[in-house]
């Protein structure tokens, strides 16, 4: 009973993060919400007891895109048109 509470609030995490990411239109915060929601996965994927897939999302999906988006938003203008 309490597995599935905890699997229904971390994908409510994951819902609300990338939906919160779509709504705000500043970039760098869209990408933060984007790493949250990414390590609100990998925390699934943990649960679900795929520990491999677990950290690789988190290095790729939090750590590498991340920093990708973020190097890609202070070469070019921070705020979305």
């Amino acid at each position: 009973m309490i597995f599935e509470v905890i699997q229904v609030l971390v994908l409510g995490g994951v819902v609300a993060a990338a939906a919160a990411a779509l709504w705000l239109r500043d970039l760098l915060a869209s990408v933060v919400l984007l790493a949250i929601m990414s390590l609100l996965l990998s925390l699934e994927f943990y649960l679900l007891q795929a520990p491999d897939v677990a950290i690789a999302e988190a290095a790729v999906g939090a750590g590498l895109s991340t920093a990708i988006y973020v190097i890609a938003i202070n070469k070019t203008a921070r705020w979305g048109g």
